[in-house]
C-alpha cells in the first residue's frame, strides 16, 4: 500500500496502491471526492467579512451558512418575539413558489396586485370600515412601515389644516404612550414631529386618556391608541381616548384624530373580543395598521394600513409611477418588496378563515391564561396582566421575595433550557420595575407550555437554594419588540 495523508494521521485507507497520492491533493480534487465534513470550508475556514476569492460546492455553502444558522437556537422555543415562527406545509410550498415576485411591480404581477386589494378589503370589513369598498390600504414591510404611513398621513392632514387657516405648520406634536413601540420614536424622529409620552403608572397602566387635556394642544396632529403594548400586551381603550378627546374639542375646538396601533391586537380583537369598540366603528379612528407577520400568522415581513375612507389618505402621498413598462399608484416607503408573503397572508385567510381564526388565536390566548395562571401560583411572582387581552402577559418578581436573584437570572437559567424569555424594565416612570413577558403564538402548544412551567418552577427552586447573591454584573436587557 502506498503511503497516503490519511494513514500518515492515522486513518487507514483502502485506496488501491496504484491511485496517485497528489490526485486526492489538490482543492479542487478534493471538492471532487466531497467527503462529509472534509470539504474545504467546512475542514478549514471561510474569511469572515471579506469576499472568498473563488468559487466552492453549492452544498459546502449551503452547510457552512445551515451550521452557523443553528447557533441562533430554536425559533419555537423563542417566547420573546411577536413573529410568526411556523407555517404548514402548503404555506412553505407557496412561498417557494412565489420568492421571485415583487410587490411593488403591479403591472409584472397583476393577480398578485389584485389579491393585496382582497386582503386589505377584507380587513377593512374585518375592522368595521363603514364602507370596506371605499376604504383604502395597502400591504408594508411589517407594521413599522404602515404605522409610518399612518403618522404621515395625519401629519399631512393637520398642515393642510393649518394652512387652510393661516397659521405656522412648524410645531408638530403626537400624543404616545410612554409603552409605545420604538417605530413610534423612530416616526417622530424621521419627520420631525414632537413626542409627547404620557407615562404609565401603577394606576394608569396603559393609555388610557386620563390627562390627556394636558398633552393635547392646536399642534397635535394626533394620538396613538396601541391594542396591545409591546411590554405587557395590554390594550388600551380606544373608546376611552375617543371620549377624552371629544371633551378637549367641546372645550377647545380641536379635532384630533386616532391612528390605531394593532400590530398585535388587530389580528386578534376582531375574533375574540367582538364587541369591542376600538376600530372603525370609533368615529375618531381614521386608520389602522396591523403585522401580518405577527397574529395575522405570516412569516415576516408584512403589514397593512387601512384608512376609514379614502378622503383619509392625503392624495399627496399617492404616486402614480412607471416601473417596468406601466403605470400604478404606490404609497409606500420602500419601492421593491416581496410579493410572496401577500399571497401566503390570502392563503390564510381562504385556509382559516373567521373561524378557523378564532380558534387558532382562542387556543393561544388559552396557553396564555393557563401559563399566567400557573405563574401567579409561585410565590417569587406577581402578575403585572393575565393575557386576557392579546395571549401576552408579564409579570414581576414580588416585592421583598429575594435578595439573591432577579429576573435577569431567571432568564438566563431558562435559557439554558432553550426558552427565550425577555427580562427588562417598564419605561420611564417605572424604569426600576422589571418585568418578564410570555408571547404565546400558533405553535406553543399546551404540552410546551407544561414543561415550559416544569422548567420555570425548576429553575426558581434552584435560585432560591442559592447561598449567596448572583452576580449583577454584565446583566442585559432582553427586551425584544
Amino acid at each position: 500500500m502506498t503511503t497516503t495523508p490519511e494513514s500518515q494521521t492515522g486513518t487507514s485507507s483502502s485506496r488501491p496502491s496504484s491511485t496517485p497520492v497528489h490526485a486526492f491533493t489538490g482543492i479542487g480534487d478534493h471538492n471532487q471526492l466531497n467527503p462529509l465534513f472534509a470539504r474545504v470550508g467546512e475542514s478549514t475556514d471561510f474569511p469572515l467579512n471579506t469576499l472568498p476569492p473563488g468559487e466552492t460546492l453549492p452544498e459546502t455553502a449551503y452547510q457552512v451558512v445551515h451550521d452557523e444558522s443553528m447557533l441562533d437556537g430554536n425559533a419555537r422555543l423563542n417566547l420573546a418575539t411577536f413573529v410568526g415562527t411556523w407555517m404548514d406545509d402548503y404555506a412553505t410550498k407557496l412561498y417557494a413558489e412565489s420568492l421571485d415576485k415583487n410587490m411593488i411591480d403591479k403591472d409584472e404581477y397583476p393577480q398578485t396586485a389584485a389579491i393585496e386589494t382582497r386582503c386589505w378589503k377584507m380587513l377593512a370589513g374585518l375592522w368595521n370600515a363603514p364602507d370596506p369598498e371605499n376604504a383604502l390600504g395597502t400591504s408594508t414591510i411589517g407594521s413599522s412601515e404602515a404605522c409610518m404611513l399612518g403618522g404621515l398621513s395625519l401629519k399631512r392632514r393637520w398642515q393642510k389644516a393649518r394652512r387652510a387657516e393661516g397659521k405656522p405648520t412648524d410645531k408638530p406634536n403626537l400624543i404616545l404612550s410612554s409603552a409605545v413601540q420604538v417605530c413610534w420614536e423612530k416616526f417622530c424622529n424621521y419627520w420631525d414631529v414632537e413626542a409627547r409620552y404620557v407615562p404609565i403608572s401603577l394606576e394608569h397602566k396603559v393609555l388610557d386618556g386620563h390627562d390627556l387635556e394636558n398633552y393635547v394642544d392646536e399642534n397635535t396632529i394626533g394620538v396613538v391608541g396601541i391594542m396591545g403594548v409591546t411590554y405587557t400586551g395590554m390594550y388600551e381603550p380606544i373608546a376611552e381616548i375617543s371620549a377624552a378627546l371629544d371633551r378637549i374639542q367641546e372645550k377647545s375646538g380641536w379635532d384630533v384624530k386616532i391612528h390605531v396601533d394593532g400590530a398585535s391586537g388587530g389580528m386578534i380583537a376582531p375574533f375574540l373580543q367582538p364587541e369591542l369598540h376600538w376600530d372603525f366603528r370609533v368615529d375618531r379612528v381614521v386608520s389602522i395598521s396591523t403585522s401580518a407577520h405577527k397574529y395575522g400568522l405570516v412569516y415576516p415581513g408584512l403589514g397593512w394600513v387601512i384608512w376609514r375612507t379614502a378622503a383619509d389618505l392625503d392624495p399627496d402621498l399617492v404616486f402614480d409611477v412607471t416601473y417596468l413598462g406601466g403605470h400604478m399608484p404606490t404609497f409606500a416607503l420602500n419601492f421593491s418588496r416581496p410579493g410572496a408573503q401577500v399571497l401566503l397572508q390570502y392563503y390564510l385567510f381562504l385556509r382559516l378563515g373567521w373561524d378557523g381564526y378564532y380558534r387558532v388565536q382562542k387556543a393561544c390566548q388559552d396557553v396564555a391564561l393557563y401559563l399566567s395562571g400557573e405563574i401567579a401560583k409561585i410565590d417569587a411572582f406577581e402578575l403585572w396582566n393575565d393575557g386576557g387581552d392579546i395571549p401576552v402577559f408579564a409579570w414581576q418578581l414580588r416585592k421583598g421575595y429575594t435578595d439573591k436573584w432577579n429576573l435577569y437570572h431567571l432568564s438566563e437559567r431558562l435559557r439554558l433550557k432553550g426558552w427565550l424569555i425577555p427580562a427588562y424594565p417598564m419605561p420611564d416612570d417605572l424604569a426600576g420595575l422589571v418585568v418578564q413577558r410570555i408571547v404565546v403564538r400558533n405553535g406553543l402548544s399546551r404540552n410546551l407550555a407544561e414543561s415550559l412551567v416544569l422548567d420555570i418552577r425548576d429553575a426558581v427552586e434552584y435560585l432560591d437554594r442559592l447561598e449567596a447573591p448572583m452576580p449583577t454584573e454584565g446583566l442585559v436587557s432582553t427586551f425584544t419588540h
